[in-house]
Parts: C-alpha cells; sequence; structure tokens
C-alpha cells in the first residue's frame, strides 16, 4: 500500500502565499506522477496540478496557471505546490493524488489516479 500525506494548508489573506507539501510512503517504488486535486464547499474536486513521475512535465488548470508552480524531489517521493498571490477562490480542501502507472492520459481525470491523501485545508481571507 502506498500512502499520501500532505502538510501545509492553513489561513491565509488574499494576496499571500502558501507552500503544500506531499509524501508518498508505504510499498512505494521510486517514480510516480503526483499532483493536485482541490474541493471547494458545494463543489465537484477539480484538477490544479500534476508533476510527471520523471519531473519533465508539469501541467496546470487554467484557473491556477501563472500563480501556482509544483515542483518535488522524485527519489524521495515528494511534491510540492507553491501557492503565490491566492485568491478567496482558491478556498478548498487540497488533496494529493498519485499514479500506479508511470504514463498519464487523461489528467484532469480523477479515475487517473491510484492513491489519495487525507487533504489539507486551505482557506483564503478577503
Amino acid at each position: 500500500q502506498v500512502q499520501l500525506v500532505e502538510s501545509g494548508g492553513g489561513l491565509v489573506q488574499a494576496g499571500g502565499s502558501l507552500r503544500l507539501s506531499c509524501t508518498a510512503s508505504g510499498q512505494t517504488r521510486t517514480g510516480y506522477n503526483m499532483g493536485w486535486f482541490r474541493q471547494a464547499p458545494g463543489k465537484e474536486r477539480e484538477f490544479v496540478a500534476v508533476m510527471s513521475w520523471k519531473g519533465v512535465n508539469r501541467y496546470y488548470s487554467d484557473s491556477v496557471k501563472g500563480r501556482f508552480t509544483i515542483s518535488g524531489d522524485n527519489a524521495k517521493n515528494t511534491r510540492y505546490l507553491q501557492m503565490n498571490s491566492l485568491k478567496p477562490d482558491d478556498t478548498a480542501v487540497y488533496y494529493c493524488a498519485a499514479t500506479s502507472g508511470l504514463t498519464l492520459i487523461d489528467i484532469k481525470s480523477e479515475n487517473e489516479y491510484t492513491y489519495w491523501g487525507q487533504g489539507t485545508q486551505v482557506t483564503v481571507s478577503s
């Protein structure tokens, strides 16, 4: 089993920054496509960003492009999400997710990801 543990959420004012971290542990191998989804109250969970297992490819949703940056340490199976210029609309529970395979096909689909973290709350006040 693979466990994903997130940290770094919290409360921040609009325009501020936060950095989320996610580490895979358990029966892991080196290298997962890992990324982030988020779910705001009353809304469906949506894709935020993903970084391929080699770290070469990074994809972002249009709503966060230019403000959020995904990075990571593949040897440590860790991903970071640096969130800048935060807006109240970014308020959500953020989930780390990882694929079991090495290919990325439908990056925005939850079905692409096998492993999920428990989520961390990000609240942006206006």
